[in-house]
């Protein structure tokens, strides 16, 4: 079989496959794709999150259905984990959808506004559906690592923490610098681990 054969076979394969890894290695400068499924609390899919990465450069592809209009955050968080009604891994006391994937994917300690893990918003239009494409600012290496990664979209818009100092004299509170006054997360989809 061809080369250009293997390849297309290889993004069938992702295409019905969902929550696994296709392609080649990325340590080889070659195409490496993810294919995931977002799925509300109850578990009803809303929508697929796809990530191409081709020499280093993630392209990442959104499509969903069935969410409220309007801007929504849209994060990869820490841990591969979409479970409803579940603890956050800080704050066991703490529960709320989708809690166990943890907070945004941010390795290097960054604010809010500069975590790896902080994507372009979402816009959904007045019928529910939406689609965003943009060139990650990470690798699926990032995303794949022992315990893998989640893609979240939240209720409301992400602020990405700029609060002009007029609204907050002390500068944006704790909830802002985390997450952008996000609100709660709405759908979910893993990134399994490598």
């Amino acid at each position: 079989m061809s080369r250009r054969l293997t390849m297309a076979a290889a993004a069938v394969a992702c295409g019905v496959l969902t929550l696994t890894a296709c392609g080649e290695d990325s340590d080889s400068g070659e195409r490496n794709e993810v294919t995931a499924k977002l799925a509300d609390p109850g578990g009803k899919n809303v929508g697929t999150v796809e990530i191409d990465e081709d020499d280093g450069d993630a392209q990442v592809s959104v499509r969903v259905k069935g969410l409220p209009e309007g801007y929504h955050g849209f994060h990869v968080h820490t841990t591969g984990k979409c479970e409803a009604d579940s603890a956050a891994p800080d704050d066991p006391a703490k529960t709320g959808d989708f809690l166990s994937a943890g907070g945004h994917l941010n390795p290097d300690d960054s604010a809010h506004g500069e975590h790896l893990g902080d994507l372009p918003a979402l816009l959904i239009r007045s019928d529910g559906t939406g689609e965003l494409e943009f060139t990650g600012p990470f690798t699926l290496d990032d995303l794949r690592d022992d315990d893998g990664s989640a893609v979240m979209i939240h209720a409301s818009p992400d602020n990405y923490a700029n609060v002009p100092e007029r609204y907050a004299p002390k500068g944006p509170d704790e909830d802002t610098t985390k997450t952008g006054d996000a609100g709660d997360r709405i759908a979910c989809a893993v990134i399994e681990p490598r």
